[in-house]
């Protein structure tokens, strides 16, 4: 498989919703963003691995008020894998309700399926020091 640009374009617009998505609070439409079966692993922030859809809107509906107010993604790299697959890496940033922030990195596996380009596989990693200390 070659990835088209318009392949690229799609499965950068698809990690940007994630964040429109949580930010205004719809999180019944993050299977416009993830696989029905989604490995969503939040190990690095001390919470369990979720497993599918529902299981990351139920996570987010339960955090509440202690979601960030924004969720912005930069720095979108993407590298073809031999299987068809995508895998994305992306920088995240969180802003809370009081004004502080957290930076972050997404490590994804991206496929198509008839839908359209979804996220199957999420890591989220914090970055709490420089230089990748």
């Amino acid at each position: 498989m070659t990835l088209t640009c318009e392949d690229r374009c799609a499965v950068t617009e698809l990690i940007a919703l994630h964040g429109h998505l949580c930010d205004g609070g719809e999180l019944d439409r993050l299977d416009e963003v993830f696989t029905t079966d989604v490995i969503y692993d939040v190990t690095d922030f001390g919470q369990e691995v979720l497993r599918g859809v529902e299981a990351c809107a139920e996570a987010g509906r339960a955090l509440g008020e202690l979601n960030p107010v924004g969720h912005h993604v930069t720095n979108i790299v993407l590298t073809e894998q031999t299987d068809g697959r995508v895998h994305a890496r992306s920088k995240g940033i969180g802003v809370r309700a009081d004004g502080t922030t957290g930076s972050l990195t997404y490590e994804d596996i991206v496929v198509r399926v008839d839908q359209g380009w979804r996220i199957s596989h999420r890591k989220v990693l914090a970055r709490r020091v420089p230089l990748g200390g």
